[in-house]
């Protein structure tokens, strides 16, 4: 029999500094482990700041700076025990933009495996749009085991291709592990507001549900953000969730015997 697989769902708000993104995500790390929590989740591009909002230009980043921000949560992944899913973004060569990346980094402070962002928002042809103009989509899936239970990884915008999901079923996935960045549009005015407050949640409610996952979604907690982060069970039911624009751990537990 397996045990329960504490889970910290852990959003703050990402910003462009990556110092201060180590910071919060040390904090987080830090009230993970106290909660007993085996896993700390955190949003997309948590520590790199997502380019095209915090980060005007991907290829300005400081790429020195991020592998030792890096190496600083490997070192506290190991001294807390814990599992970490980092947010970040992953260096390919100069010819080549980056990855929107989710690290896998083990309660030995080791990176694992790597989750890419497979469908990146807007158009890679004939001229690249949106995510295409910062980042290189990445091309399979991420399966990996934490205490016995099968998980996997999905980013952001991937929510909208159900065909994910199923492989990651058919993979034998039992815990998905989700990262977002839906935030820091100005959602006062933005004319479909109302439409992705209601959407994301739902759409991820339906994964769970008809996959049965256990699921960890996590936001950051800029301004302006339409959600704050949750969980839930397979049977579909969110179990718990943060208020937007707090940064918090949401702390859940997946229970094979349920």
């Amino acid at each position: 029999m397996r045990n329960v697989l504490r889970v910290a769902t852990c959003q703050f708000s990402v910003e462009a500094d990556v110092a201060r993104n180590l910071a919060e995500i040390l904090r987080l790390i830090a009230d993970a482990a106290a909660s007993g929590a085996r896993v700390a989740h955190f949003p997309e591009t948590a520590l790199s700041g997502y380019a095209g909002f915090e980060v005007a230009d991907v290829r300005q980043l400081d790429w020195s700076a991020l592998h030792e921000a890096t190496s600083k949560v490997c070192q506290a992944a190991r001294d807390a025990n814990l599992w970490v899913l980092l947010g970040s973004t992953h260096r390919l060569t100069d010819q080549h933009l980056p990855h929107n990346s989710v690290y896998v980094i083990d309660d030995h402070g080791q990176i694992v495996d790597r989750h890419d962002k497979r469908f990146c928002t807007g158009m890679a042809d004939p001229e690249p749009t949106l995510d295409h103009l910062s980042y290189t989509p990445g091309d399979h899936s991420t399966v990996f085991e934490i205490d016995g239970y099968r998980c996997g990884i999905g980013i952001c915008y991937e929510y909208r291709f159900p065909e994910i999901y199923r492989d990651l079923k058919r993979q034998g996935v039992e815990v998905l592990f989700q990262s977002f960045h839906n935030a820091r549009r100005d959602y006062r005015t933005y004319h479909y507001r109302n439409l992705w407050r209601e959407l994301v949640p739902a759409v991820m409610v339906a994964h769970a549900s008809t996959n049965f996952f256990w699921t960890s979604a996590v936001n950051s907690a800029t301004k302006y953000s339409l959600w704050g982060s949750f969980f839930v069970r397979p049977d579909g039911r969110v179990v718990a969730k943060l208020p937007a624009h707090k940064a918090e751990a949401l702390i859940s537990d997946v229970d094979a015997s349920l």
